[in-house]
């Protein structure tokens, strides 16, 4: 496959930004890659380990020359970083992120876009529970949905290149309004990850069986709730703060299905739990049927080759 970009710029090197770096290798997507992290450490680690072609120390470096920006970042340092990196875009260039909300991305980011430069948002719906550059792998996007999220009616020839990246990487891409996203993102994953979390922090206070039978017995529905509730601390928390008013809507109607669920079971109603259970184990029958998970107990998640 000819290059989409001459050069690509990673703003940010975890598990999102090396998993793109390895799959454009993969698929000769662009020319140069470059990456930069704001820890030292981090980037240290890219070099070590051949991640992108080019380490730089600072934004101003990595983004110098790029057809392609890439915001890898948590959502909530998302507009420092535009800030810092605005002055040096290429005219002409396109800078695209891959966070989980969309319109506090736009309202933080959108500012600082010079004229001239694109600014179109997207989100991957994809990854692990592990962070960091180490954890990517080229084959995290196959079969998997990339959502172009744009604030307003984006220049045609460069949607067409930024989709055309994504799916070299394997994606399937679908164009999306922002506010959408973030209803349908709480529902999907925000409000999942909170709920996970939470049944991980109560098997912590409740203190009624010890720690080593939380981890012997984690075979069980408690090990889905922990691999969830192992993601990235930082990134989850500016998620809910960025996404708060859809989140809190999602959480509201959790709240109500599990207060029907309580009372049928306060009352012996098993016709009501087991239509409910039918009715929501055919959504996960669903899930596997369209290719977004599989029956496999690891999830789907062994880490592929580069």
């Amino acid at each position: 496959m000819s290059h989409v970009y001459d050069r690509v710029a990673l703003i940010g090197l975890g598990l999102i930004a090396s998993s793109m770096y390895w799959a454009m290798k993969r698929s000769g997507l662009a020319g140069e890659v470059t990456g930069y992290a704001r820890s030292e450490a981090t980037r240290d680690t890219a070099r070590r380990i051949g991640l992108c072609d080019r380490v730089c120390d600072s934004v101003a470096e990595a983004v110098q020359g790029a057809d392609l920006v890439v915001l890898c970042v948590p959502v909530g340092a998302m507009g420092a970083v535009a800030a810092e990196m605005a002055p040096h875009l290429k005219p002409g260039a396109t800078v695209s992120d891959v966070g989980s909300v969309k319109r506090a991305v736009i309202e933080a980011v959108a500012p600082h876009i010079p004229e001239g430069v694109h600014f179109i948002p997207a989100h991957p719906l994809a990854g692990t529970e592990h962070s960091g550059p180490e954890s990517g792998f080229a084959e995290l996007f196959n079969n998997r949905w990339l959502l172009i999220v744009p604030p307003a009616e984006p220049a045609p020839e460069a949607l067409q290149r930024l989709r055309a990246l994504w799916e070299g990487t394997g994606a399937y891409v679908e164009v999306m309004d922002p506010d959408h996203h973030d209803l349908v993102l709480a529902v999907t994953s925000h409000t999942p990850h909170l709920i996970a979390y939470t049944m991980v922090g109560v098997a912590d206070d409740l203190r009624r069986v010890t720690d080593s039978e939380v981890i012997k017995y984690s075979a069980a529905g408690f090990r889905d709730f922990t691999r969830i509730a192992a993601s990235d601390p930082t990134m989850w928390r500016d998620v809910f703060l960025t996404n708060k008013d859809a989140t809190l809507e999602i959480l509201g109607r959790f709240t109500e299905e599990l207060f029907a669920l309580q009372r049928a079971i306060r009352t012996g109603d098993g016709e009501q739990l087991f239509d409910y259970f039918t009715r929501t184990r055919a959504i996960r029958r669903g899930i596997i049927e369209a290719g977004q998970d599989t029956d496999a107990p690891d999830f789907g998640r062994v880490k592929g080759t580069r």
